[in-house]
C-alpha cells in the first residue's frame, strides 16, 4: 500500500518531485555514511573556521529551515507564518529562562512545547486550505501573534524586547559562543535526527504521498487533514527548538523574530538549498547566515538586494536548489560510471 502512495504522480503523468526520500533510497549506503561523516566532521569544525555567534545562528536557521521543509517539501504546503512558532518559543524561552532561572535545554524545550501547542490551533485552522489560501492563513496567524506580542507589553517588554537572557547549565561559564555552540550541537543533532527520521518513516511516506495526490491518500483510507496536522505541529516544535536555542544564543528576543520577513527568509533559505531534502536546508542556512554576516562586515547596507538576486538566480538556473541540483548531478555521474 504504501509503494501506490508514493507514485500517484508518476501514474498521473507527471514527474514526481525530488524528495529527500528518493536521494536516500537511491544513493549506495557508504554514500550516505560518507555524508553524515562529512556533516558531523564540518559541525563539529564550524566555530572554529568562523566567528562563534556565526556558528549558532547557522544551528538555529538549520532547525528553522528543516521545519518548514518539513512541510514545503514533504506535504506540499507552503508556510509563510513560521515565525509564530519561532518567535513564540523565543519568547517562551526568555521568560523561563529569565523567571525561572531553569537550565537552557529545559526552557528551550518548554518554548517548543508552547511552539507546538500553538500550531495545534493554527494548523487545524490552516490544513484544511491548499496552495497560496494555506500561505495566506499562515501569515495572518503569524501577523495576529505578532501584534499580541507588541501590545504585551507586560510579559514581552513590547518593542525593548527581552533582555539577558542567560544561558545558566548547572554552574558551566557558556558565556563564551564558542563553548555555547558546543552545548547547543547535541540538541540540534537530536532536532535534525528526528525529522530525518520523520520523513524516512511510513508517517513520512504517506505525508509524500498526500503532497502529491491528496485525492488518492483520501481514497485509500488516509485521513488527510489529520497527517497534515500532525505534520504541521512537528513542524512547528522543531522550528521552536530553533528559535528558543536562537534566544538564548543572542541572549535577547525582539519583535523581530515573528515578523513576516523571519518566515519569508526561512523560505528562501529552503528553496536556495532544495525543496524536500533536508540537506539542503541546513546547507541553505549555512550559506545565507554567513553571506549576511560576510556583508554586515564589510559594510553593505542592502543585504538583501544580494540575497534576493541569489536567489533569483538559483531559481532560475537551478530549479531543484543547490543540493538536489548536485544529488542529481552526482546520480547521473553513478549511472554512467554502472555503465
Amino acid at each position: 500500500m504504501t509503494s501506490t502512495v508514493d507514485t500517484p504522480a508518476a501514474q498521473a503523468g507527471r514527474p514526481t518531485p525530488p524528495s529527500g526520500l528518493a536521494a536516500a533510497a537511491r544513493a549506495p549506503r557508504w554514500v550516505r555514511y560518507a555524508l553524515l561523516a562529512v556533516g558531523l566532521v564540518a559541525a563539529l569544525w564550524l566555530p572554529n573556521g568562523l566567528y562563534p555567534a556565526v556558528a549558532v545562528d547557522i544551528l538555529c536557521w538549520a532547525l528553522f529551515a528543516v521545519a518548514v521543509d518539513l512541510l514545503l517539501g514533504f506535504t506540499g504546503l507552503m508556510s509563510f507564518g513560521h515565525a509564530a512558532f519561532w518567535g513564540a518559543s523565543a519568547y517562551v524561552t526568555g521568560l523561563v529562562a529569565i523567571h525561572a532561572g531553569l537550565p537552557f535545554p529545559v526552557a528551550v524545550l518548554a518554548g517548543a512545547l508552547a511552539a507546538a501547542l500553538l500550531a495545534v490551533p493554527i494548523g487545524y485552522l490552516a490544513v484544511k486550505r491548499t496552495g497560496i489560501y494555506f500561505a495566506m492563513v499562515t501569515l495572518a496567524f503569524a501577523q495576529m501573534v505578532y501584534y499580541v506580542a507588541n501590545e504585551w507589553r507586560s510579559v514581552t517588554q513590547g518593542e525593548n524586547g527581552l533582555q539577558g537572557v542567560p544561558r545558566s547549565l548547572f554552574g558551566l561559564d557558556l558565556t563564551d559562543d564558542y563553548y555555547f555552540y558546543y552545548a547547543i550541537l547535541p540538541i540540534v543533532l537530536l532536532g535534525l535526527a528526528a525529522a530525518w527520521r520523520i520523513v524516512h518513516s511510513p508517517f513520512g511516506r504517506v505525508l509524500v504521498g498526500i503532497r502529491d495526490n491528496p485525492a488518492r491518500a483520501r481514497a485509500l483510507g488516509y485521513p488527510v487533514h489529520r497527517y497534515k496536522l500532525t505534520a504541521f505541529v512537528l513542524s512547528g516544535f522543531i522550528a521552536g527548538l530553533g528559535g528558543g536555542l536562537f534566544a538564548v544564543g543572542h541572549r535577547f528576543v525582539s519583535l523581530d523574530v515573528l515578523h513576516w520577513t523571519t518566515s519569508g527568509k526561512a523560505v528562501i533559505v529552503v528553496v536556495l538549498g532544495g525543496i524536500g531534502t533536508l540537506w539542503g536546508a541546513v546547507l541553505g542556512a549555512a550559506l545565507v547566515v554567513r553571506l549576511e554576516d560576510w556583508l554586515s562586515f564589510s559594510g553593505f547596507e542592502a543585504i538583501g538586494l544580494v540575497t534576493g538576486g541569489i536567489f533569483v538566480l538559483v531559481v532560475l538556473l537551478f530549479r531543484r536548489g543547490i543540493w538536489g541540483s548536485a544529488v542529481v548531478l552526482a546520480r547521473r555521474w553513478l549511472a554512467r560510471r554502472q555503465r
